[in-house]
């Protein structure tokens, strides 16, 4: 059984970082951006997603990214998320590094994560060096800086922008350490952040990809297992559990 095999290379590993994307997160109501009902069918990435944008309309960028944070704060984390808190808590991962800008990770219990892209509820100054942290969206659009006087904007990676150099730096170091790699829910196609599983794969890291359909990654991965989030990482959970239970009885 795949779940079988997957949970043998991570019980077999010193040392498995996860990798995800918007695909974990679909199935707790939160969009993705690619495939047939993803968030660029029916939004031009240009229109809300780059600096260009939210130089010429910050307020409709702003009510685009308020919708999306209404969508994430209603929305739970799924089996997926809590799947990869608890082989955490078995010391099994050591980090996720995530390509999701939403804070599922965290409430399901993850504690090391490298956010590749950004914070959703995250916010800093286009003017000045101000930072704030938000727990609800915005009421007034678009926000002021309370420092300055300028425009807030989220503090995520654009189309067009460069991932944080220290962010990079810290991811490359997970993967650079990792003898396995879980992937789930990630296209695989969003550089520079899909390189990350072929660098590890390039060092000998063993991979595991969790996915609906076959990725830009699958032909990469040494076990593939075609499934929702939820219930490909369940099952490997699973497989994990009964492992450990059967090396100590």
């Amino acid at each position: 059984m795949l779940a079988e095999r997957a949970a043998q290379i991570l019980l077999g590993s010193k040392y498995v970082v996860a990798f995800t994307g918007a695909g974990i997160s679909a199935e707790s109501g939160i969009p993705t951006f690619r495939g047939a009902s993803g968030l660029w069918k029916d939004f031009r990435p240009e229109d809300y997603a780059t600096p260009q944008a939210f130089a010429k309309d910050p307020t409709k960028v702003w009510n685009w990214y308020k919708w999306r944070m209404t969508l994430i704060k209603q929305a739970t984390p799924n089996q997926a998320h809590l799947g990869l808190a608890e082989l955490e808590k078995l010391g099994l991962i050591k980090a996720v590094l995530t390509q999701n800008v939403d804070d599922l990770h965290e409430r399901a219990g993850s504690r090391k994560i490298i956010k590749l892209h950004g914070d959703i509820w995250s916010v800093k100054c286009v003017h000045c060096s101000f930072k704030d942290k938000l727990t609800d969206p915005p009421s007034n659009l678009p926000p002021i800086c309370p420092s300055c006087g300028g425009l807030l904007r989220p503090d995520v990676v654009w189309f067009g922008e460069a991932v944080d150099p220290e962010v990079w730096r810290s991811a490359l170091k997970e993967v650079h350490q990792c003898d396995a790699m879980l992937i789930v829910g990630t296209s695989g196609v969003v550089m520079p952040a899909a390189s990350l599983p072929l660098e590890a794969r390039w060092r000998g890291a063993k991979l595991i990809e969790v996915n609906v359909a076959r990725s830009a990654l699958t032909s990469e991965v040494d076990v593939f297992i075609e499934a929702p989030a939820s219930i490909g990482v369940a099952n490997i959970v699973e497989a994990v559990s009964v492992k450990l239970f059967r090396s100590h009885v």
